[in-house]
């Protein structure tokens, strides 16, 4: 017998979408619908603040910002709160212009000259 067995064992069938052309659309852009709350959330994580001090800021409880996290996270397809912030940025979803840079954030460091 070829293939994968009923019980799961077996290599998994790969879905070639050439062979499924309905599938793919190409007039639309992959895109996130995240809420507003959830965008704040992220925005806040994206300025380096900690579930405790989002919670705090947004008048919740820091479970609820650990789950608003990973609803954003599903949401955006990222592994962690790091590349939920990168691909928000990539998508449009958060602007740099969002995000603060401590006024000390390249002291210290040589220069490539």
């Amino acid at each position: 017998m070829v293939g994968p067995s009923p019980a799961g064992g077996g290599p998994t069938p790969v879905l070639d979408l050439r062979a499924y052309p309905h599938l793919v659309r190409d007039d639309e852009k992959p895109r996130a619908y995240i809420t507003a709350r959830e965008r704040e959330t992220l925005l806040l994580a994206a300025n380096g603040h900690t579930n405790r001090s989002i919670a705090r800021a947004m008048g919740l409880t820091e479970d609820t910002v650990k789950t608003r996290m990973v609803k954003v996270r599903r949401k955006l397809r990222a592994v962690d709160r790091t590349q939920a912030v990168a691909v928000a940025l990539a998508l449009g979803l958060l602007s740099l212009d969002d995000v603060a840079v401590p006024p000390d954030a390249n002291r210290g460091y040589r220069t490539t000259s």
